[in-house]
């Protein structure tokens, strides 16, 4: 439905606030982005990490303190919002509730100047798009929240707008909602080859949209890439805590063969693959491992003995806690039966692939890996 598809690049991109209490605080500080044309890149990160303001930024209602935004070829910095051709989903869908359904549809088409024509059919086609023909006549308050929300994306995309820009979507939205909106917006993202920012803080959400996901802290991009980049592959703790549930498990490094680093933790010998950031015999790291790498199995043979301490059945999965080697440890174990179910305090061992070990450097700063 877009007239173009084009990248959207933020070049060092800065913005400063003055805080009352603070003083001067910065917002973003040198953010490097790089949209592919027709890609959806998530801004993930906690609340004041910077992903909103760059959003804004992005859109023309920040204008930064340094650096450049481009759409394509076209310098965008210093353009207001009105002339940048984009799209934008806000987090309350701010729709006019004194307009109908179409209406707020038409709106960004009127004040373009379309005649009648031209808004009637483009606004029947973006609501049969979006699931909602048949609402034309209804107003936001006589509609649910998974409406609305359907609503201000048909309006934000029946402009044909070069770059669709998305700030918390689905927060308002029940759980169950969150998840059904979410692959709504993915499929119509796909389908329509429109290049799309996606801010969020919910990692699953960010996981289950996104081509890539950036994420930001403290105003700066610590790590691209992936999902599963992110996931499997954290360069940072910081990274590896706000992307999925993980352990952490102190030890030492006693030897590197080829690609392995052997570590003494849990009381034995683990193997891990080598780190890109390589560390020397004596090393005090942190090994990062998710609670579903980890395999359980009744009985105490093996290296890595432990104890059930407590469980919580959750449907189609259970999340243990562990104590191994006075260290304790999340393990999730898929459901397959009643008689799978391992009570507490049972004796058990444990086992986890070398690859899916993550090692970071104990010494490097919760943001960063040392260099």
């Amino acid at each position: 439905m877009s007239s173009e598809t084009i990248g959207v690049h933020v070049d060092g991109v800065s913005k400063r606030f003055a805080h009352r209490v603070k003083g001067e605080i910065y917002a973003a500080r040198n953010v490097m982005l790089d949209v592919r044309p027709g890609e959806l890149l998530t801004l993930l990160g906690p609340s004041g990490c910077g992903k909103t303001t760059t959003l804004r930024m992005i859109a023309g209602f920040e204008t930064p303190d340094a650096g450049r935004i481009r759409f394509g070829g076209q310098d965008v910095t210093d353009l207001p919002a009105n002339q940048r051709n984009i799209g934008f989903v806000f987090q309350n869908y701010a729709l006019f509730p004194h307009l109908s359904v179409f209406e707020n549809v038409a709106y960004g088409l009127r004040v373009r100047g379309h005649n009648d024509d031209v808004v009637k059919k483009s606004v029947g086609e973006v609501l049969a798009l979006v699931g909602l023909s048949g609402y034309e006549q209804q107003f936001s308050g006589q509609i649910s929240g998974g409406e609305q929300q359907r609503v201000a994306l048909a309006r934000a995309i029946v402009i044909r707008p070069r770059v669709l820009l998305f700030d918390e979507p689905l927060s308002n939205l029940d759980a169950k909602l969150r998840v059904q909106m979410r692959q709504e917006i993915r499929d119509l993202q796909r389908r329509l080859g429109i290049t799309t920012v996606y801010v969020t803080h919910d990692q699953e959400e960010a996981m289950a949209v996104s081509d890539r996901i950036a994420v930001m802290q403290s105003g700066s991009v610590v790590q691209e890439g992936s999902a599963e980049d992110l996931y499997h592959r954290p360069t940072s703790r910081f990274v590896a805590q706000f992307v999925g549930r993980m352990n952490l498990i102190p030890g030492g490094v006693t030897e590197i063969a080829g690609e392995t680093v052997k570590v003494a933790a849990l009381g034995t010998m683990l193997s891990a693959r080598s780190p890109s950031k390589i560390p020397a015999p004596g090393d005090r790291v942190q090994m990062i491992v998710r609670p579903e790498a980890i395999e359980i199995a009744r009985g105490d043979e093996g290296p890595l003995r432990a104890t059930i301490v407590s469980r919580s059945f959750l449907g189609e999965k259970i999340e243990y806690t562990v104590r191994c080697a006075g260290e304790i440890l999340q393990v999730v174990r898929y459901n397959t039966g009643p008689s799978e179910i391992i009570p507490d305090g049972t004796p058990i061992s444990l086992r986890f692939a070398e690859d899916a070990v993550t090692v970071l450097s104990e010494s490097s700063p919760v943001g960063e890996q040392r260099e």
